[in-house]
């Protein structure tokens, strides 16, 4: 069942599918995607079942209660109620919250190094199927998908060259032909800043600013935000220095009325 907001698909279209993921299991038979192990053709189950075994599903980390209200950071122990981490006590992000769908460890964190470094871009599937389970946050049940705007973090030019791809638009992309929302490519990153791996939180903050601008070409206007409630999509959140910049724009000068973070995994 798509999701509220979600065009229906047409019996011909699900017809097309159906027949065309039967075709396709004779000529190319679905493996699993972290063990290899061959699965079945005929009783796959829905979601991650059509890309993983059911032990490999097993041990993904999910992000789940009690987590930072702020980042999504996980914590253990028996905390009721929403909670800032120490980490966000003192701080104030453009973005009104985070969420991720899994911890960034494990089959996790190697099939988006895989995505990313490794240009393997027969993961966008699966990546976009655990993409959204960050929809399932209670925080964003009451509100239609089909009201929100997907906006990629973008690449500076000269690494989306060298990559051939920006993974978050990739995965904006697979978010879309799974649920029917929208997407805007509006932000553009005017300024290379590097590897941000190594640096601590406030020097993420001084490398990122100004990083980031609205996308003012012939066929992107400021307008496509203006007024827009945005789901600001990436690959992996870490500190929520890049995409607090992000946010920061998209309000400040593309005049978005909230900005949510989706990503895959919380490193």
């Amino acid at each position: 069942m798509p999701l509220p907001g979600a065009k229906e698909p047409s019996r011909f279209e699900k017809l097309s599918r159906l027949w065309g993921r039967a075709l396709l299991d004779v000529i190319y038979p679905r493996a699993c995607r972290i063990c290899d192990q061959p699965l079945a053709a005929d009783d796959v189950p829905p979601d991650l079942g059509e890309w993983m075994c059911e032990a490999c599903r097993a041990g993904l980390v999910r992000v789940e209660p009690p987590f930072c209200s702020a980042c999504g950071e996980p914590f253990d122990g028996a905390i009721t109620g929403p909670f800032r981490c120490m980490n966000c006590a003192d701080r104030k992000f453009a973005f009104e919250f985070a969420v991720a769908g899994f911890k960034a460890e494990g089959a996790v964190r190697e099939m988006i190094h895989q995505f990313k470094y490794g240009r393997d871009q027969s993961l966008r599937g699966v990546l976009g199927t655990m993409l959204r389970r960050a929809l399932d946050d209670p925080r964003l049940a009451d509100e239609p998908p089909g009201e929100w705007l997907l906006v990629p973090v973008p690449l500076h030019r000269a690494k989306e060259a060298d990559r051939g791809f920006n993974q978050s638009r990739e995965l904006c992309l697979a978010l879309t032909e799974r649920t029917g929302m929208a997407m805007a490519d509006c932000l553009s990153r005017v300024r290379d800043t590097g590897s941000q791996a190594s640096l601590h939180r406030h020097e993420r903050l001084k490398n990122l600013s100004k990083a980031f601008a609205m996308r003012r070409g012939l066929f992107q206007k400021a307008r496509d935000v203006a007024g827009a409630k945005i789901l600001l999509v990436d690959d992996v959140l870490t500190t929520g220095a890049t995409t607090h910049e992000c946010a920061k724009v998209l309000k400040r000068d593309g005049g978005a009325e909230k900005v949510v973070v989706i990503t895959v995994a919380r490193g």
